[in-house]
């Protein structure tokens, strides 16, 4: 009996801390993959289709280190401007959570991209790409990865050269660039 009451006080808790009301950018992707109006994509590293054989211990560990990448692309046009702009000011706020951490700023207010990650210097959990033009609309990249650092992603990308990217996967953000 003692255990059944605590174990129903547990899961209540576990419910209620769970339960966090502030926006974040993992739920803004899961409220909105189903939105007509955006392209929701999942990748794994299999994308990159890269001989495993032929790469350095560096660039094995760096290869390990990332999970999968999620994009969230708005497509906008003539008739989505106030949803493009509103959408746009979502990202925006949850961007500037103190736990995005930015690390680049490209172009003006209205048009640019930045780069932030999540974590620690050395640890780094997600980098965050968020990239708009009025014209197009926007896309949101969440590399997500375990014990990244910032030579894993230096040495990712040179990994990126030597593969061969599968465009299959890529397939849906074809019609964001039309």
């Amino acid at each position: 009996m003692k255990l059944n009451v605590f174990t129903t006080v547990l899961l209540v808790l576990l419910t209620l801390v769970s339960c966090n009301s502030e926006p974040s950018l993992q739920k803004y992707f899961v409220q909105n993959t189903e939105n007509k109006d955006f392209i929701a994509l999942d990748i794994s590293p299999t994308i990159l289709n890269v001989d495993k054989a032929k790469l350095s211990a560096e660039q094995k560990d760096a290869l390990n280190s990332f999970d999968k990448m999620n994009i969230l692309a708005f497509k906008a046009n003539a008739k989505n401007q106030a949803e493009f702009e509103t959408e746009r000011a979502k990202v925006k706020a949850i961007l500037k959570d103190p736990k995005y951490q930015e690390l680049m700023k490209f172009g003006s207010g209205k048009e640019g991209a930045s780069i932030s990650y999540v974590g620690t210097d050395e640890n780094i959990e997600e980098f965050v790409v968020f990239a708009n033009k009025k014209e197009n609309g926007f896309a949101v990249v969440r590399v997500l990865g375990k014990n990244m650092n910032p030579n894993n992603i230096m040495t990712l990308m040179t990994v990126l050269k030597q593969s061969n990217i599968d465009m299959e996967q890529l397939k849906p953000l074809q019609q964001l660039v039309k």
